[in-house]
């Protein structure tokens, strides 16, 4: 049962994950409400990560994605999806931030009260998961490197 419990602790250490993405109501970018259950297409994988605009290692990472976006998805079909956790009073400073670091190709939602942060178990920004097109979970990392994009888009290519 050790040996067990052990192997589960390091598997998830790895940042390895099988859960399914929850259904939570947040804001898309035109402001109207969606769940987040519909971001589950059964096609494409998708990048996801939740960031404010207080966390500059978030904005750091969504910037090197964006960078490479352009380029990655011509070895893959997969979506970025970038969700600010910034309540009410700072979701206006969060749209301003997003449009103006370009991230009009990533699919942006507001979490203005935190439910899917809380949902997925995400308390730690940044925090980006890689979602299969089924809606699991298969990675997961908090914290930001220089590089760590690239893990992300080897676990994206893992996923044909």
């Amino acid at each position: 049962m050790k040996k067990f419990v052990l192997a589960v602790l390091a598997v998830l250490g790895a940042g390895v994950v099988m859960a399914q993405i929850p259904s939570v109501k947040v804001e898309n970018s035109r402001g109207k409400s969606v769940k987040t259950s519909t971001l589950v297409d059964g096609e494409t994988p998708m990048i996801l990560s939740f960031w404010a605009v207080s966390c500059s290692n978030c904005i750091l990472e969504l910037n090197a994605i964006s960078e490479k976006y352009p380029d990655w998805l011509e070895e893959a079909d997969f979506r970025v999806v970038a969700v600010s956790v910034d309540d009410a009073k700072n979701s206006a400073k969060a749209r301003a931030l997003a449009e103006g670091n370009g991230w009009g190709d990533f699919t942006l939602l507001y979490d203005k009260n935190q439910d899917f942060q809380r949902a997925m178990n995400a308390p730690v920004l940044p925090h980006v998961f890689v979602v299969d097109k089924t809606g699991k979970i298969v990675y997961s990392h908090t914290a930001y490197q220089a590089g760590g994009e690239d893990e992300l888009f080897n676990v994206i290519k893992s996923l044909k």
